[in-house]
C-alpha cells in the first residue's frame, strides 16, 4: 500500500498543535476520592473508665481466727467425724455444724440437721465457701465507705453470726464514718431466742475489739 506524503498545510497544523494525543498520553481521569474505612471501634467519649463497682475483698486471718475462735468444730465423735447440735438459744433449728455451718447440707443432701455428719475436711471447705459469700455480702452492703481490713474482718464476723449486715444500724453507722457508734453497736445484738447468751455477749465485745484495731 502507497502511503502519500502529507500536505504543507497539515504538516504545518501538527507542527503548530503538537503531537496529537492518543489514549496512551490522555491525562489521567481525576481521582475518585474514597472515604476512609469506618473504625472497628466507636470513641464514647461520654463513658468513664472508672468503675464505681467496689473492688472484691476477702476476710483476713484476724476474722477467720475470730469466728473459728467462737464457732469452733463442736460434737467430734470418737470416729472423727462431726456431728450437728441445735441452736443454743432455741434447743432445735437452725442446726449447725462444724464451724458455724447452717442451712444445706453440700455434702449429704437435705438440710443441715440431727443426724447430720462431716469430716473436718468438709467442714474447713464449707466454712470457705461461706466466708467468701458473706464477705461478698458485706463488700456490697458498706459500698465504697472507707474500710481498713480489720474493721471489714469484724462486719464479716458479726454477719457470719447474725446474717444482719444489710439491716443493722452498725452498717449504717460505719458507712456515715462514725465508727466510734459502729464499735458499740455490736454490743445490742447479743440475744437469742430472746435470751442474752453469755457466748454471744463475749463474740460481739471481740468483734468490737477487733473493729476499733
Amino acid at each position: 500500500m502507497l502511503h502519500q506524503a502529507p500536505s504543507p498545510l497539515l504538516a504545518f497544523l501538527r507542527l503548530l498543535l503538537g503531537p496529537s494525543r492518543t489514549a496512551d498520553t490522555a491525562p489521567p481521569a481525576a481521582a475518585v476520592a474514597t472515604p476512609p474505612e469506618a473504625p472497628d471501634f466507636l470513641f464514647l467519649d461520654s463513658v468513664s473508665c472508672v468503675s464505681n463497682t467496689p473492688p472484691t475483698r476477702f476476710i483476713g486471718p484476724a476474722g477467720i481466727a475470730l469466728i473459728k475462735r467462737f464457732e469452733g468444730c463442736a460434737r467430734r465423735r470418737a470416729d472423727g467425724m462431726i456431728e450437728a447440735y441445735p441452736d443454743p438459744g432455741t434447743g432445735g433449728a437452725p442446726w449447725t455444724i462444724g464451724w458455724g455451718a447452717t442451712g444445706r447440707d453440700g455434702f449429704g443432701g437435705g438440710s443441715i440437721g440431727p443426724g447430720t455428719c462431716w469430716t473436718q475436711s468438709q467442714c474447713d471447705a464449707r466454712l470457705e465457701h461461706d466466708l467468701k459469700r458473706y464477705a461478698a455480702e458485706v463488700a456490697a452492703a458498706i459500698g465504697t465507705a472507707p474500710t481498713s481490713q480489720v474493721q471489714f474482718d469484724a462486719l464479716v464476723s458479726f454477719h457470719y453470726n447474725t446474717g444482719a449486715i444489710a439491716r443493722a444500724t452498725l452498717t449504717q453507722k460505719h458507712i456515715a464514718g462514725d465508727h466510734q457508734g459502729a464499735a458499740r453497736e455490736f454490743a445490742r445484738w447479743n440475744r437469742a431466742g430472746g435470751r442474752v447468751l453469755k457466748g454471744l455477749v463475749r463474740r460481739r465485745a471481740a468483734e468490737a475489739e477487733l473493729y476499733r484495731q
